[in-house]
């Protein structure tokens, strides 16, 4: 019989502890079972597979590369199984499903917050779950089924095969200020000015700090020394507002923020664009609570403007 066949989900329960304890007592404990009794299992499942998927060492448990590659598989079947619980429950509550958006810095001020009301205008009932981080740690997520959309600056060197992209508009970047900042209010601003001002970037191999440094080289410029990295927008928000550090932020980001009087863009022209995609996978669009986010996000990034949207309830 196919070793597959004999697997369980208590068993990728087992399997996902040992990987993240490293320690069979441990994992014993945490699963209500026996140290010998997971022991055994551990070798019955190596032996039917024929290879080693952890390596004992003295201080606990090692994944070997198949056991790296099975314990994804396994994270994969646990987050999918996840969703498909959340989904049901909110199909249950009278809804239309559950979609589970990731966004990243350059997408999370404007398009997806206008794509999510639209959204609900179209299904009310749906139920939306938005996460914010890094367009790396979003790829991946998305990758184990935990995020159904991915939104932000498009990043083809972290897309896995498996996944499906669409481009949705071109935009440049802009340096930021808090509103009475110095160079605010300038007509001619210099990159002497902007040197004189520690500046807050997005972390290395960000799509956006990628831009950055592109439009640095353009410009015969280089980063200054004295910066401060940060992948939270709320965090370089708080840092801006209560200091003359100098940001960067996308264009529909800047603009958003600007109209809500919480930033100024630094008159500046940085050359180059930047472009912003959505990533799904093929298996998720089947759903209609995915489908028509996809579509509610193809609708925002055509920019229209919050006044367009009408309030939630509104006939």
């Amino acid at each position: 019989m196919d070793w597959t066949q004999r697997l369980r989900l208590r068993n990728l329960q087992m399997l996902l502890s040992l990987a993240e304890t490293g320690n069979m007592s441990q994992s014993a404990t945490l699963l209500n079972t026996t140290q010998p009794g997971l022991s055994k299992w551990l070798k019955d499942l190596e032996d039917d597979i024929g290879l080693p998927l952890f390596e004992r060492q003295a201080r606990g448990l090692r994944p070997t590369p198949y056991g790296e590659s099975l314990i994804e598989h396994a994270r994969r079947i646990e987050a999918q199984l996840d969703s498909a619980r959340d989904d049901l429950q909110a199909m249950r509550d009278g809804g239309s499903g559950l979609v589970v958006v990731g966004t990243s810095g350059a997408s999370s001020a404007d398009t997806v917050p206008l794509a999510v009301l639209h959204l609900l205008q179209r299904q009310p009932r749906a139920q939306v779950r938005l996460v914010e981080t890094t367009m790396d740690r979003l790829m991946s997520q998305l990758a184990r089924s935990e995020i159904d959309i991915v939104v932000g600056r498009s990043a083809p060197e972290l897309q896995d095969p498996q996944i499906r992209a669409e481009s949705l508009y071109m935009e440049p970047i802009h340096f930021v200020a808090r509103p009475r900042h110095p160079l605010a209010t300038r007509g001619d601003v210099t990159w002497q000015d902007l040197r004189a001002y520690r500046w807050v970037v997005w972390p290395r191999g960000t799509p956006i700090r990628n831009a950055l440094e592109g439009a640095l080289a353009s410009a015969e410029q280089s980063l200054p020394a004295d910066i401060v990295e940060s992948n939270s927008t709320v965090l370089n928000l708080t840092l801006l507002n209560n200091s003359d550090m100098i940001g960067l932020a996308s264009h529909r980001t800047a603009r958003r923020l600007e109209e809500l009087g919480a930033l100024k863009i630094v008159p500046l022209r940085l050359a180059g664009f930047g472009s912003v995609s959505m990533y799904w996978r093929d298996d998720g669009i089947k759903r209609a609570a995915v489908a028509t986010m996809l579509d509610c996000l193809r609708r925002a990034a055509e920019r229209a403007p919050v006044e367009d949207v009408a309030p939630l309830g509104a006939t």
